[in-house]
């Protein structure tokens, strides 16, 4: 039993990424013509990068695609708020999958703050289970379908505690921190999380 989401990588910063100048004129000409609120330029800036931004999202958010489209407004609202910082130094496609990227997690982080987290009944039921692969369990294009109905079965908490800390790659520390838990209480929702995940795979 092993499944997988692939996505590009997006740099893991607290701000959007910032590299070394690219020297691309084109992008350059765009970024100033939207600063200075050309009209046709920011329709052509958004037009040009929805895509890639509406794909990541639509990817982080699985099986929530309903809330994909507020998300990717978020992005470009931030986007354009922020542009007048950019340096440049990035690719505006890396750039923008780095808010992207960010926007998502914010999105993990208030649902889990706010959300009861299912309980059982005692913890004999739990199984021992590790996910060394679960990266690839929600990657892979043959069983990605079959990844997002199990995730889709299971309560959001489970479903973004797991997206949060396979997908994103967060520590159960840093999970916990930013979701107002204890590491031993993240702990113990990753392990109902991955103990129902092992039972609705196998049963699919």
């Amino acid at each position: 039993m092993c499944a997988t989401f692939t996505s590009a990588p997006v740099a893991d910063t607290a701000e959007p990424p910032s590299p070394e100048p690219t020297g691309d004129p084109v992008e350059r000409e765009l970024v100033a013509a939207v600063i200075r609120k050309d009209r046709k330029a920011t329709a052509e800036f958004i037009e040009r990068y929805a895509d890639p931004v509406h794909a990541y999202v639509r990817f982080r958010l699985a099986p929530r695609t309903d809330l994909v489209d507020d998300l990717v407004q978020d992005v470009f609202l931030a986007a354009l708020k922020g542009l007048p910082e950019f340096a440049g130094r990035a690719a505006l496609k890396s750039w923008l999958l780095g808010i992207a990227r960010h926007k998502v997690e914010d999105h993990y982080r208030t649902s889990l703050r706010r959300m009861e987290t299912p309980e059982l009944d005692d913890d004999s039921g739990l199984i021992p289970v590790e996910f060394p692969c679960f990266d690839e369990m929600i990657d892979g294009a043959r069983l990605r379908d079959k990844t997002r109905r199990v995730l889709a079965r299971l309560p959001e908490a489970y479903s973004y505690a797991l997206l949060w800390r396979y997908w994103e790659q967060r520590s159960v520390r840093a999970i916990a921190a930013e979701t107002g838990r204890s590491e031993k209480a993240g702990e113990r929702l990753l392990a109902r999380a991955r103990t129902q995940f092992k039972r609705l795979w196998e049963a699919d």
